[in-house]
């Protein structure tokens, strides 16, 4: 029996009317068509003081880190912030770490507010790395997010976006999360077959 592949997102924006939250959606409706269980992870709705490494245990640190811990894929959500990831994200991956994200598929997105995202997915993608995830290749950036969508009362939290190709790219990040939930990359396999030959 095929396993069901369990999809978080992780939002790192506190804005009420957040296009990163909005764009996170579209992620987990397309992880959902194809298949997976999801879930939000709204960093407003959680209490996550400023990271302490001294502290036993913090505010909701405990749950944040079981939703990791327990997802199969992550995707991180974050606006731009200064050329990189927001304050919130940072504190939220700093509580977690290896146990949390080791071997783990997770897709990386950004949204700003004018035209520069590249730092801010690479600086994901190093920290990360730093913890062991496994990156897709495939991530997304939203220039100019707030020209991104239309109002439109039948569309994820009331928002269509303007570009189809962009909703498509969008999409293809929530669809490549539940394909590729439990990928076991194997650099020994490749190295092993290369020295074969």
């Amino acid at each position: 029996m095929t396993r069901t592949p369990t999809v978080l997102a992780v939002s790192g924006s506190l804005r009420e009317a957040s296009y990163t939250r909005t764009a996170l959606r579209y992620v987990l409706a397309a992880a959902d068509d194809a298949g997976a269980e999801t879930r939000l992870l709204d960093l407003r709705e959680y209490e996550l003081p400023v990271y302490d490494p001294d502290a036993d245990e913090q505010g909701d640190e405990a749950e944040v880190k079981r939703l990791v811990r327990e997802a199969d894929a992550v995707a991180l959500g974050t606006p731009v912030y200064h050329g990189s990831f927001s304050g919130a994200l940072k504190n939220f991956h700093d509580y977690c770490g290896w146990d949390e994200y080791e071997d783990t598929t997770v897709g990386l997105l950004a949204t700003a507010g004018g035209g520069s995202y590249g730092s801010t997915l690479e600086h994901l993608r190093m920290t990360v790395r730093g913890v062991h995830g496994w990156v897709l290749p495939h991530q997304v950036g939203i220039r100019k997010a707030s020209d991104r969508f239309v109002s439109d009362p039948a569309a994820i939290d009331g928002r269509a976006f303007r570009d189809p190709d962009l909703e498509e790219r969008v999409e293809t990040l929530g669809s490549q999360l539940a394909e590729y939930a439990f990928i076991e990359p194997s650099i020994a396999s490749r190295v092993a077959s290369a020295d074969d030959d």
